[in-house]
């Protein structure tokens, strides 16, 4: 069975990374740095919690009204990770990040990428056969209206692939059924370092393991 897969969030991390947002269009928010701790702002932008591995955290603000996170973590001092989450939605925010992603592309091609989401969304159900692939080597564990596959150890977080499911025409609002089968592959399933200017390779590479995971033959479109 064939299927189209496309990015949904893409994190990159770099030693550099405010310079490239020196311009008018952007500004820069600090939420935690030295002298400063604001983590009712953290959960007002991104409805998650300011965790203790993360020792800077900042916002960036572009002129179409995005904010997107800016992490510094504990085991990685020397750079910032910057979050490209929903990328491929059925609102205006998913138009103005890609937007935003093309405009920073050729200064990006040597950042190192941490994280990459994976999304194949079906009309209607997801296929039961997939499901059932799916479900010998994952444990279903359901939270509000997502189900999150987890191994048979696996604590809250897990660094190498993190598969859910869930109806994304619920959470976009969409006047038909669409039906979403997302995987994130965190720095632990990555191992070798790999550049944005080598996506190429890290498709090819995720391909096979959904596959692996699902039966699926799938084609991931590139950024």
């Amino acid at each position: 069975m064939k299927a189209k897969g496309v990015i949904d969030s893409l994190n990159f991390s770099s030693s550099d990374l405010e310079a490239l947002f020196v311009k008018e269009d952007y500004n820069i928010e600090i939420v935690k740095s030295i002298g400063v701790f604001e983590p009712k702002r953290w959960k007002e932008a991104f409805n998650n919690s300011l965790t203790r591995n993360i020792v800077e955290a900042k916002i960036l603000h572009t002129s179409t009204g995005l904010e997107l996170p800016i992490k510094r973590h504990s085991r990685s001092q020397t750079k910032q990770t910057l979050e490209f989450a929903g990328l491929h939605g059925y609102n205006e925010k998913s138009k103005f990040l890609s937007v935003l992603l093309k405009e920073l592309w050729s200064d990006i091609q040597d950042e190192v990428i941490t994280r990459l989401d994976v999304a194949i969304d079906f009309k209607g159900k997801i296929p039961s056969r997939v499901i059932k692939e799916l479900y010998k080597n994952r444990i279903p564990f359901q939270w509000i209206n997502s189900t999150y596959l987890k191994t048979e150890n696996e604590t809250k977080k897990n660094y190498q692939i993190n598969i859910l499911l869930y109806p994304k025409h619920k959470k976009e609002n969409l006047d038909y059924e669409l039906e979403r089968l997302e995987f994130s592959f965190g720095s632990g399933y990555f191992r070798s370092v790999y550049k944005i200017k080598e996506l190429a390779k890290v498709y090819e590479k995720i391909a096979k393991t959904i596959k692996r995971f699902t039966g699926l033959e799938v084609a991931i479109k590139p950024l």
